[in-house]
């Protein structure tokens, strides 16, 4: 698979992800329904379980239950489904684990789509009462999900405190608003760095008048934005690698694979469909463009250009399920993560601030997060995830707290480590079985 196929196929798997940026029309409710046709599901080969499925308060839910469960449960969250009508269940990945393991596991398609997250937490904790009347009370609760899914286990743990033992967010929007902030960082910094006047709200036409003009401002000779850059769109990759994260290696890769995609998401009211008004701010943002925290000439003439834009006080919520639920990092339980270096859908920066608020908070030693290397979202590897499921267990139920990443030193780097992701990301994590895979690590 070339560069530019990939590209292509990155960006068709997540456009759905730039409709929900769209301002909500006025009018009656989604009818969101579920197919129940498409609720039941076997078990796995070689495995014996007892499964449900269903529809509870709107939501529909599967649950597995081994013959030799071990009385615990996970529960998990499937990420952003898009905005369409019809409500879907996923499985989790680690599924074969936990059964095979006497782990009972449920999941719920919620009873919305779009980027609501306050329904996610809710319909998933309701889940779990599902189950106590179906199954029986676990003696044990686990919450994971991946992406957005991420982002409902970061709150729930924080709403619920004594609901579960245990997290497992994975390439999770762990920064909440901070997500949405990063992609008007983008737009608008390319906006200036291509001299183009910007706008906000983003014109009705910004994809298909603006976004080309600012491309071929950007682009360098031959294939052009972004396989190919000039000095501005050079500068515009040095801000996105500090705003996503900091000094990483393979970040040229990164950007070919996200650079488009990037122009189609958190562009609109910014309301993201689900807020009383503007989430997005950039009001107190300092861009820069190198890793030196010295401003230079050209970041002082890009940060006086740049379009500033300050959230409606209405917008955001500081504590609770309203709007966009923050993630404080005030949890009591242990917490695990895991992200992808290069993922520029959803960044690392998000575990970085996920890290400052749980230290911030004194949760900081309930926390402990891993690098796998790999461009895409949520790129990770099946024994990736076994792995870090098997470490939290152990820690919840043994008190042996697992090894990880220093989740912030891209953040202060000048020079990239080479081997930053090593640690966790598994031998077979490489290409042709996983396209957007880092090089290896090497001995």
């Amino acid at each position: 698979m070339t560069t530019v196929q990939l590209l292509v196929g990155l960006t068709a798997l997540f456009l759905a992800f730039g409709s929900a940026a769209n301002v909500a029309a006025a009018g009656p409710p989604p009818n969101y329904f579920v197919d129940e046709s498409k609720l039941p599901f076997d078990a796995l080969p070689n495995t014996s379980t007892t499964r449900y499925w269903g529809i509870h308060n709107g939501a529909g839910y599967h649950i597995e239950v081994p013959v030799n469960w071990n009385g615990e449960l996970v529960l998990y969250g499937h990420g952003f489904r898009g905005t369409g009508l019809e409500l879907t269940v996923t499985n989790p990945r680690i599924r074969s684990w936990l059964v095979t393991h006497g782990y009972a596991w449920a999941a719920s398609s919620y009873s919305k789509n779009g980027y609501d997250v306050k329904q996610g937490v809710k319909d998933t904790h309701a889940l779990e009462e599902r189950f106590n009347g179906l199954v029986g009370i676990p003696t044990r609760t686990y919450i994971t999900g991946h992406s957005m899914g991420g982002h409902i286990t970061g709150v729930a743990i924080e709403q619920y405190p004594g609901a579960y033992v245990g997290a497992l967010p994975m390439c999770g929007v762990m920064g909440d608003n901070e997500l949405f902030d990063y992609y008007l960082d983008f737009n608008l910094v390319a906006e200036a760095l291509a001299t183009h006047p910007a706008e906000f709200p983003f014109p009705a036409d910004y994809q298909t008048v603006v976004v080309p003009i600012v491309k071929a401002a950007l682009g360098g000779p031959g294939p052009g934005y972004p396989l190919t850059l000039n000095a501005q769109g050079l500068k515009l990759r040095g801000v996105t690698q500090n705003v996503s994260g900091g000094t990483r290696t393979e970040f040229p890769t990164s950007f070919i694979i996200w650079g488009n995609f990037l122009f189609t998401v958190g562009v609109s009211g910014g309301d993201l469909g689900v807020a009383p008004g503007n989430v997005q701010d950039n009001s107190t943002t300092v861009y820069q463009i190198d890793s030196d925290p010295a401003l230079s000439q050209d970041e002082i003439a890009l940060n006086a250009a740049v379009l500033r834009v300050t959230q409606d006080p209405q917008g955001r919520h500081p504590n609770g399920l309203a709007n966009i639920p923050p993630i404080l990092g005030n949890f009591k339980i242990p917490v695990l993560t895991l992200h992808t270096i290069g993922d520029l859908f959803v960044p690392i920066s998000m575990e970085q601030i996920y890290a400052r608020r749980a230290k911030a908070q004194g949760s900081g030693n309930l926390l402990v997060q891993r690098a796998i290397r790999d461009h895409n979202h949520c790129g990770f590897a099946v024994q990736e995830e076994e792995a870090a499921i098997a470490a939290l267990v152990n820690w919840v139920e043994h008190g042996v707290k697992p090894a990880g990443d220093d989740i912030l030193a891209p953040a202060t780097a000048t020079v990239p480590d080479p081997k930053f992701g090593c640690t966790f990301t598994v031998p077979s994590h490489i290409k042709p079985a996983f396209p957007t895979a880092f090089p290896p690590c090497g001995p």
